[in-house]
């Protein structure tokens, strides 16, 4: 009889990302307005004897609205890294079984990756019973990357610096909107590297702050990440453009690209948008709404 864990992994969505100039460091501080939404991958984590060796796989569900090939090492996954990261703190071996189905695209500015590694951070911590404190988690999570921390907890918060600041919100905006999935890559270090050599928009922290709300504002959402993107990426802004000529309202970059998304006024908005997207333009997309938290760990006696 082994225990198993399973959970899901948000996306996010970037309602406001003002950017900073690099740091001596080279890192880009940031403030952003993140939700999380009610699109997710499935994560299944299953304690094994001491001794076992871990596994891990990582494959793409079969409902995933746009596949790329996983070609990366197993070991630079993100979450099979939370997983050594938390052995490594412990020192000792926790002996797992991951199953990762993916949906969320690779590279698609949603945080997938780093979701990822938040929810196996959760389940590894439960399952081998570490009972790791809130800011523990938080302070590994951080060398996972910038994401990952504002993961652990999920729902709506303002996120600055390199993503170790973060004020969750008491209530998570009812927000809808659908996502749009171009078959196009922006490689975060290059829209950063284009944003370096073309950005004089000052630092508009104070922009982000204000626009938190738990009504918000469509027309003042901002990315000042989305025309480094379209610069990496020309074919990005042709599809924007495509999308915006069907939706009739503003489309926005989520993170560092290439998901577009279209805020809606309804759900019934949201999915009749995401159908004409699919018919008209043969792209795939998807309606979603906000999610408070991250979802429950479901244990089970298998």
């Amino acid at each position: 009889m082994r225990r198993r864990i399973t959970t899901r992994c948000p996306a996010k969505l970037n309602l406001a990302l003002a950017v900073a100039a690099p740091e001596p460091d080279g890192l880009h501080p940031i403030s952003s307005w993140m939700v999380t939404v009610d699109f997710f991958d499935d994560l299944a984590v299953t304690m094994l004897d001491p001794g076992d060796l871990s596994r891990y796989a990582v494959l793409w569900h079969e409902k995933a609205p746009q596949r790329s090939e996983i070609d990366w090492s197993i070991r630079d996954d993100l979450a099979v890294r939370a997983h050594l990261a938390l052995e490594e703190h412990v020192g000792r071996p926790l002996p797992v079984q991951m199953k990762l189905d993916k949906r969320i695209p690779v590279g698609g500015g949603l945080g997938g990756g780093s979701s990822n590694a938040a929810a196996m951070l959760r389940a590894v911590d439960t399952l081998h019973g570490l009972k790791m404190s809130d800011q523990a988690l938080t302070d590994i999570a951080s060398t996972l990357g910038s994401d990952v921390p504002f993961f652990l907890h999920g729902g709506s918060a303002l996120v600055e610096g390199t993503g170790a600041s973060i004020q969750p919100h008491g209530t998570c905006p009812k927000f809808h909107a659908v996502l749009v999935f171009p078959k196009i890559s922006c490689p975060t270090g290059a829209v950063y590297r284009a944003f370096d050599e073309s950005s004089s928009v000052p630092f508009r922290c104070e922009q982000v702050e204000s626009m938190v709300s738990p009504t918000p504002d469509a027309q003042a959402f901002f990315n000042d990440l989305a025309a480094p993107a379209m610069s990496v990426a020309p074919e990005l802004a042709e599809v924007h453009d495509r999308v915006a000529a069907v939706a009739e309202v503003p489309i926005h970059v989520s993170g560092s690209g290439s998901t577009l998304f279209i805020p809606c006024s309804d759900a019934l908005h949201a999915g009749a948008l995401a159908a004409a997207v699919h018919e008209q333009l043969d792209l795939p997309a998807v309606a979603v709404t906000t999610c408070e938290r991250q979802p429950e760990l479901l244990e089970t006696i298998q």
